[in-house]
């Protein structure tokens, strides 16, 4: 991105240095070449500052899984292992996720999932009532840390196709993120971004 901004930008001034010749050559009013001067100049103006912004502000990707767990929603919930399934899936649809991790005691022994659910429970035809978590669990999870980047998180998400992973730090778990959480996260980045680099170029035309 960084080097099509680049050219970007000294394509325009290009075209800024050259205009007098290119007004001799095509012979266009002058209003016409004057607006076209302000136009080039404030597209000029924007991709210096995408430039600027590209440089200097911290990539979200590359901010810690800190970030994410310490916002109000990201609340790890959990259950016993000899919990019925019904009882699980019912405490999943009331929180809204698509994941209970399960503890015995403080101690991380598995996680169930609505892929769990769909493939070991009712695929293998088992009553959900009678059957306990432990027994159609994941179990020994792949976890992250608190220090493991956005990126590093997406891409083990992408390359073993989990859905969701638990953040632990020294065998106490702080968080859980899914795939939906991190997708968000870099949308809603970019949003920024982009609304930013909107409003100053909107600015720069209301001054000329």
């Amino acid at each position: 991105m960084m080097r099509v901004l680049i050219k970007i930008a000294a394509a325009t001034g290009l075209l800024l240095f050259t205009r007098d010749s290119i007004g001799e050559d095509i012979l266009l009013p002058a209003p016409v070449l004057q607006w076209s001067f302000y136009i080039f100049l404030i597209f000029a103006l924007v991709v210096a500052i995408g430039i600027f912004f590209v440089r200097t502000k911290k990539v979200v990707v590359d901010e810690p899984m800190s970030t994410l767990i310490e916002e109000p929603d990201s609340a790890a919930h959990s259950v016993s292992p000899d919990i019925s399934v019904t009882s699980c899936v019912g405490q999943m649809n009331e929180h809204k996720i698509g994941a209970m991790l399960v503890m015995e005691d403080s101690r991380l022994v598995g996680i169930f999932t609505e892929r769990d659910c769909m493939t070991k429970v009712v695929g293998a035809g088992l009553d959900p009532t009678t059957t306990t978590v432990a027994e159609v669990m994941t179990r020994e999870p792949f976890c992250i840390t608190p220090e493991t980047s956005i990126d590093e998180a997406m891409s083990i998400i992408t390359n073993h196709r989990f859905r969701h992973l638990p953040v632990v730090e020294n065998g106490r778990v702080m968080g859980i993120v899914s795939s939906g959480d991190l997708t968000h996260r870099i949308v809603e980045d970019r949003s920024v971004e982009i609304r930013s680099l909107v409003d100053v170029a909107g600015r720069r035309r209301a001054s000329l």
